[in-house]
């Protein structure tokens, strides 16, 4: 099967979150797409499949360790590599995946995803998910506002510090199954220019730290709408930097539109880099 390496998030290569496209794999079991998944080793690895609800292509994603019902940083790098080799047209695609049919606006080199439904839960006890992350009571940087789940599609716990704490943050993996947390976005928020500062650990899925997550950007604009940090209604953009930490900089630009408070949509938009391409070979089936 035919393959590509794409760095996503960024605009020059070696940077932002690299991910593993693969084409030609309709034909396989999900348990030789978790094979393949685990062979790339990179955060996620994305198959692109014919459509069975009239999408321009079907999606599955895979981390090294489970199934994910949608990512965004392999919803963006699969859509601008796609019309990169002529299989879509550049404009309005919608991609298939399990969190439904979702809109992409794509072109040769980025693209905007609009994320899935909005969820924002109750607010999570601060204390321990800072233990969870290694970090103190005075890191904190949420005043009233509570740590929370949140998601267009995929949800993260949202876990607000002050900037000079994110160097120390790591999430550690007992404390994280202890509390059920798969992934948590630790950010430092500046108000004045409307940017987050971001690392994301996702202990539950075999990602130690992830260097750009499209989901948790989507997921941070729900916590700040709902939290009043952003306007409860209209459309409000903001800035994601993400993976500096870990020499993979990353850029993720963000919109959400909110109505009485509460979030209707929300998108990112980013650019992909190619790197590599190549064929592997089909794995034996497992199942």
């Amino acid at each position: 099967m035919a393959y590509e390496i794409v760095d996503v998030f960024t605009d020059r290569p070696y940077a932002g979150n690299p991910l593993a496209v693969v084409f030609g794999g309709e034909g396989l079991a999900g348990d030789q797409m978790q094979l393949l998944a685990r062979e790339f080793n990179l955060s996620e690895t994305i198959f692109v499949l014919p459509s069975t609800a009239g999408a321009t292509y079907r999606a599955r994603i895979f981390t090294p360790e489970t199934e994910l019902p949608f990512a965004g940083h392999p919803s963006i790098g699969a859509a601008v590599t796609s019309v990169r080799r002529g299989l879509a047209e550049a404009g309005e695609i919608v991609q298939e995946c399990g969190a439904g049919l979702l809109p992409i606006s794509v072109t040769p080199a980025s693209a905007t995803l609009t994320g899935g439904t909005p969820t924002l839960s109750a607010g999570l006890p601060a204390d321990e998910l800072l233990d969870l992350v290694g970090l103190d009571a005075e890191d904190f940087a949420g005043g009233s506002a509570l740590p929370a789940r949140a998601g267009c599609g995929l949800e993260f716990v949202l876990l607000p510090v002050h900037r000079d704490a994110l160097a120390r943050a790591w999430a550690h993996s007992e404390r994280a199954r202890a509390l059920k947390v798969t992934g948590i976005s630790v950010f430092a928020w500046d108000a004045d220019t409307r940017t987050a500062y971001v690392r994301v650990f996702c202990p539950g899925v075999s990602v130690p730290e992830d260097p750009a997550t499209g989901s948790a950007a989507l997921g941070l604009g729900v916590w700040l709408v709902g939290n009043g940090w952003l306007p409860g209604d209209g459309t409000s953009s903001y800035t994601v930097h993400q993976g500096v930490e870990m020499h993979r900089p990353s850029l993720l630009e963000c919109t959400v539109t909110a109505s009485g408070g509460a979030v209707t949509t929300a998108t990112v938009s980013g650019h992909v880099v190619a790197i590599a391409r190549g064929e592997i070979a089909v794995p034996p089936f497992i199942g």
